[in-house]
């Protein structure tokens, strides 16, 4: 069974209101058969299998990704794909759709590999389709099916500062197969900035909630975590304050695993090392309970620099982030780090099967 909202917003993205076709046109356009494959839904809630996630090993020393992703430029809000060969990241460099870039405006990339054991190759830009001229654009966040992208964007028409945005494809092997994007809306959107999705589908109870920082008036802090509820007629309703992962201070990009137990918040809050950006940890027990109070990851993931813009693999054993810590190559650079499941009397993953026949 496939959410009735979900499969609206999937409509929304398919055929947008601002293109003024009606489903009529597109079927006598498009033809029956292909317009039928294109809105059949694909799967969204359910887990690859029914293995809880964690509980987690430490997180290893993070790696810089090197000069062949980073840039000299910020480089930074990273997005995984689920098979860990496409990387989505948020660059100001130049080459993309803003030519030599000289305003530092951001644009998606993405860097690909053939393997998870191979490296990654070079960035290519999104291109004019998801990327805007003369508007930042980034913080890319991929739907469970991976079929949808999220993404914020200043880009003219939206509702007032930073909105959300959400492109389709049809091929999720086909990293640069985007539709046009959809903005969410001026209900979830605000007159203020609206950044950083962050897109959770429950398959408890086939509620789908999107999590993301605004700069609204209403916080406890000048930009806090807000959620939304996505709606049976596949729109985004009234967004609420998130009040356990809000401080009053500034509170960024968020990042869920995939269970929706765990959540990483980017913040300078009280505690912050150094008083700069920090990546915190919140878990809770069950999807429907409330979070804990975030707790600060601590080195070696933090430093005493910028730290944040976190993205968490599907098995939550890899996570993603930017540092402006010593030995990058300019700006905000990308950085990996790991831990390991751990098992029954205390094994992880890589002592697991010794420790099956303790």
């Amino acid at each position: 069974m496939y959410s009735r909202g979900r499969q609206k917003l999937v409509d929304r993205v398919i055929a947008p209101a601002t293109l003024q076709v009606s489903r009529r046109q597109v079927l006598q356009g498009a033809g029956a058969v292909a317009i039928a494959a294109l809105l059949r839904p694909t799967v969204v809630f359910g887990h690859d299998d029914d293995e809880p996630l964690g509980p987690f090993g430490p997180w290893s020393e993070p790696v810089n990704l090197g000069p062949v992703v980073n840039s000299p430029f910020d480089d930074m809000h990273p997005a995984i794909s689920k098979n860990g060969l496409s990387l989505f990241i948020t660059s100001g460099r130049p080459g993309g759709v803003n030519g030599a870039n000289l305003g530092r405006i951001n644009e998606i990339w993405v860097a690909q590999r053939a393997s998870r054991d191979n490296p990654w190759g070079s960035p290519q830009n999104l291109g004019s389709v998801i990327n805007s001229v003369g508007s930042n654009t980034g913080v890319p966040n991929l739907s469970p099916d991976e079929h949808l992208i999220f993404f914020n964007s200043g880009r003219p028409g939206g509702c007032g500062g930073a909105d959300l945005y959400v492109a389709r494809r049809k091929n999720k092997r086909d990293d640069f197969g985007w539709q046009a994007p959809v903005n969410l809306g001026c209900t979830i959107n605000s007159a203020a900035n609206d950044n950083g999705p962050t897109y959770f589908a429950d398959d408890e109870t086939d509620t789908v909630t999107m999590f993301f920082n605004s700069t609204r008036p209403g916080g406890i802090g000048p930009e806090n975590i807000y959620a939304s509820i996505l709606g049976d007629d596949g729109t985004f309703g009234a967004a609420v304050l998130v009040p356990e992962l809000s401080s009053p201070r500034v509170d960024g990009r968020t990042a869920i695993r995939r269970d929706g137990l765990e959540m990483l918040v980017s913040s300078n809050r009280l505690g912050s090392i150094g008083g700069s950006n920090d990546i915190w940890v919140s878990t809770r027990a069950t999807t429907s309970g409330a979070w804990s109070t975030p707790v600060n990851l601590g080195p070696p993931i933090n430093s005493e620099f910028d730290d944040g813009g976190s993205a968490l693999s599907a098995d939550g054993t890899t996570l993603y982030f930017y540092s402006t810590r010593p030995g990058g190559l300019g700006g905000r650079d990308l950085y990996v780090a790991t831990r390991h499941r751990i098992h029954r009397k205390g094994c992880d993953d890589d002592e697991h099967e010794g420790c099956a026949s303790q």
